[in-house]
Formats: structure tokens, sequence, C-alpha cells
């Protein structure tokens, strides 16, 4: 079984529920959106085996895998993540929700891009919703979301400082008049880090 890996690399998880905790991530090529704040080349890839894979994150003192993309599960199969799991890995996924998510990941990352309700549909809970939002966005109910523990507002970084810094001060203030919200900035790119 082959996957087309778009990067492997080990770092601290920037955002979310599982933040600061230290991660294996795997960046699988391919997606079905075209989002236009995405900061991923997802096109591009090498095609890899599930041992090289295992090989090359074997060097890596964590057990926690983090599947990402892209969209994760254009490729991730049961069968896949069986694997990983037997060789003592914890697996995490971050993904868009348009397609159905194995029930056998550790931990599962909804992050929608719309179509709130065809979503909720195919994946009716997961861990953690987390939502990019620029400034101006319409924040959806929770009730036309997936059931999670917990809900975040994640503000889109741009290359543009006033931008960014009024997607989070929009975020901000939705997160203060809906308090079932928490606000997510991408640790990672604040301090300079994968």
């Amino acid at each position: 079984m082959n996957l087309l890996v778009n990067e492997i690399f080990y770092s601290l998880q920037g955002e979310g529920g599982r933040i600061g905790e230290a991660s294996i991530f795997i960046r699988l090529s391919r997606c079905n959106l075209k989002c236009d704040f995405c900061d991923t080349d997802f096109e591009n890839g090498q095609t890899m085996s599930l041992e090289e894979i295992l090989q090359q994150i074997g060097n890596f003192p964590c057990q926690w895998i983090i599947w990402t993309g892209g969209e994760p599960t254009l490729q991730l199969t049961d069968e896949i993540i069986i694997f990983f799991k037997n060789k003592g890995y914890k697996q995490a996924i971050e993904s868009n929700g348009t397609k159905r998510i194995s029930p056998l990941f550790d931990y599962v990352v909804c992050s929608p891009k719309g179509d709130y309700e065809k979503i909720k549909n195919i994946n009716s809970n997961v861990d953690e919703v987390r939502l990019p939002i620029k400034s101006g966005d319409i924040i959806p109910s929770f009730e036309h979301l997936p059931k999670a523990k917990k809900y975040f507002l994640s503000p889109v970084f741009s290359n543009n400082k006033t931008e960014t810094d009024n997607n989070i001060f929009y975020c901000t203030e939705q997160v203060k008049q809906n308090p079932g919200w928490t606000l997510s900035v991408q640790m990672h790119k604040l301090i300079g880090i994968r």
C-alpha cells in the first residue's frame, strides 16, 4: 500500500484542543476543496509505502501522528490506520469533513469550510470542530455542526498583517458574544515553528 505524501515533520500541535503537544505531522497530498486561504501545496507529493513512512517517523520520540493535508480521507483507509495503530501509534486526523471519517482515529478534528448540514450528516460526532474564520464571516449555530467536545474559531492568517489582525479581532469578539466557542490562534505561526 502506498500514500502520496506532501511532507512529514515533527513539531508541536499549533492549534485546537491538543495545542502544544508533540506530534508527528504526515501531510498527505490531494484535496477536494480549493480554499482561497489555504497555506498548503497539496498537489505535489512523493509516493511512499507504509513501511517507508514508518521508517521515517521511527526517528521521532513521539507516538502521536496527525494526518493532515490536503484532505487525508481521500487516501486513508481503515487498513492503513490499523497498520500504524498496531505499531503503537495514536492517530489524529484533521479533515474538512466532506468524506466519512473512520471511527478508528483516537482524535478527530473536523474543519468544515461550508456545507455544514451536509458535513454533519456525514460525520455527526467528532472531538473538535475548528472553523477557519475571516472578518465578517457568518458563524454557524452549533445545531448545524457535528457534535463535538470543543468548538474553536480559528482566525485565518494572511500575508497582510492588518488583515490577520482584523481576523483575530473579529474571532475574539465572536467568542465573547458566543461563549460556546473558544478562540484558537495558530500558535505555530506566532512563535515561528512548523
